[in-house]
Parts: C-alpha cells; structure tokens; sequence
C-alpha cells in the first residue's frame, strides 16, 4: 500500500514539475550585447525554395547591418528540419552563416517524431541548436524582443 501511495505521489510531483522541466530545457538567448535588431526566422516548410529564401534574408540582414548589431536565429521545426539534417544540399550555406552569428534551432519534437514514424533518428548538422520546442524557442525569443519573420 504504501509503494502504491509513494508512485501516486512520486507522479503528482512529476506532473507539477512538467512546466518547469520544459521552461528549463529553453536555449539561452544568444549573447550580442550590442544587438540593435533581433529577427527570428520561422522555417516550417520543406520546400527547397522557401528554405534557400530562408538563407538568403538571413544573409541579407548580415550584409545590411553589422554582424555584432543584430541577432538571427532561424528556428527550423516540422518539415523545415530538412534545412539541418545532415545531409543538406545546403549545409555549407548553413555553416557559413553559423560561423558569422547566425543561429540554426532545431526542434527535437520532429525529431523524436521522425525516430517514432520511421524507426530512425535523422542526423542533423552538429552546429545546429536542438531546442526541445521550435515553437516554444519563437514565443521565447519573441517575449524577449525578437522580431518574427516566416519568409
């Protein structure tokens, strides 16, 4: 009985401690303390056109304003996930903007989802940023003055 009492109470603890395991699993902002423009890139389609779309704004703004004066992070989840598999056509282009300060998120969620449907975990690109939530790292960046673009 008492085994039974502590699972029941052990389950109660865990289900309250969910918000809080989640909030903690959000990626820290990135660190450009000189930052004037802060744009987070919404990438949630597959298609190669709207992804090199993606590169190219992300290029773009680095170009336009200093690098250490404005912060992108494209956060890529659903079938965007394909920009950051491993395998990309785009990976160079992908590992270039990371080298100048652009971050790439990737949302686990697909990830685990992929795993699950497929029997395989995809490999992506090891400078891209897991988050466990794509969406969740978007409402986070844009409670913390972040501009959302979906190019």
């Amino acid at each position: 009985m008492r085994l039974q009492i502590f699972r029941t109470v052990l389950l109660a603890l865990l289900v309250l401690a969910a918000p809080t395991l989640a909030s903690a699993q959000q990626v820290p902002l990135q660190d450009k303390p000189f930052a004037e423009h802060k744009i987070v890139l919404q990438l949630s389609d597959g298609d190669a056109k709207k992804q090199a779309l993606v590169l190219s704004v992300a290029n773009n703004l680095l170009r336009a304003y200093d690098p250490d004066k404005i912060a992108v992070e494209v956060v890529a989840f659903g079938p965007g996930i394909d920009l950051l598999l491993s395998g990309s056509e785009r990976r160079k282009q992908v590992e270039s903007l990371i080298a100048q300060g652009v971050r790439f998120d990737i949302c686990l969620n697909t990830v685990d989802t992929i795993e699950r449907e497929t029997g395989k975990r995809p490999e992506f690109i090891p400078a891209a940023t897991p988050v466990q939530v794509g969406v969740g790292q978007i409402l986070f960046l844009a409670e913390n003055g972040y501009t959302v673009v979906r190019p």
